[in-house]
């Protein structure tokens, strides 16, 4: 018989993280095997799956390290500090990653993808099969439509997102603009204030919506003369990014190396 993948998650106090403890804990070929949470948190030594009224023979604990020992995939939703300080340790123990962090510098990201010369690493923006499809569905729209067509991406997430535009958005603008031939860091306007002046042609703008709950809205418009097309994704529950993660850490399953997104894992990637 198969031995489970043996699963640590990161986070394990945030509401990430316990949408993911409980989604290991509900497969059949995944193990919980640690769940790791910053110093301080009111979790520390407590079952992982206690908030979850579930007993998962599994403590919480702060001391990464000794808590990955066991682990073959580390699943992270946490912030670029946290996440690059498991990166270090997953390194030297050699376990995977699947990485959902946002906001990484460009220097941040690249030790991700010098690190993946020696560990297999799942690292994407959103985890959400949807969402990786309407990526898809933007490239084609993106190369279907030509300049006269203005591009504007809008997002809402909750209060407590501490990054703008969120990873998702910035993917988005990233897709559009690499199948329109345009360059994000030179198109792509991330604030307006006064007097702006006219739009710039094959600018591609980004609004931020901040509030409440939401756990996440995209919307992609392509405006034009005298229509407008508009792309929307809208997650109800992180049900969806739990599961996209899970999917992930399969598809490391028998993986050495490399850095790898969720194309690859949905096989959306071009032929």
């Amino acid at each position: 018989m198969t031995q489970p993948l043996r699963i640590a998650i990161a986070g394990a106090g945030g509401r990430m993280g316990q949408m993911l403890i409980q989604a290991v804990c509900a497969s059949t070929d995944l193990k919980l095997s640690a769940a790791i949470d910053m110093a301080g948190s009111r979790l520390l030594g407590q079952d992982a799956g206690q908030w979850l009224g579930l007993s998962t023979a599994v403590l919480v604990s702060d001391r990464a390290e000794e808590a990955l020992q066991g682990a073959d995939c580390l699943i992270d939703f946490t912030r670029p500090e946290g996440t690059l300080a498991h990166l270090a340790i997953c390194q030297r123990l050699h376990v995977k990653m699947v990485i959902g962090t946002t906001g990484f510098s460009d220097e941040e990201t690249q030790r991700i993808r010098a690190a993946s010369q020696g560990i297999a690493i799942m690292m994407a923006p959103n985890m959400s099969v949807g969402v990786n499809v309407t990526l898809k569905l933007l490239a084609l729209a993106a190369k279907s439509l030509d300049e006269d067509y203005d591009v504007e991406i809008i997002e809402a997430h909750h209060r407590h997102k501490v990054d703008a535009p969120s990873g998702t958005a910035l993917k988005m603008g990233e897709v559009v603009a690499q199948a329109s031939q345009r360059d994000l860091s030179t198109h792509g306007v991330f604030t307006r204030h006064g007097h702006t002046g006219a739009r710039v042609p094959r600018s591609i703008g980004f609004a931020t919506v901040r509030g409440g709950d939401i756990v996440g809205d995209h919307t992609v418009l392509f405006a034009g003369e005298g229509e407008r097309i508009e792309i929307t994704h809208k997650s109800s529950s992180r049900s969806t990014y739990a599961q996209g993660s899970l999917r992930a850490a399969r598809f490391l399953a028998d993986k050495t190396q490399g850095l790898f997104d969720m194309f690859d894992v949905l096989g959306l990637q071009e032929p």
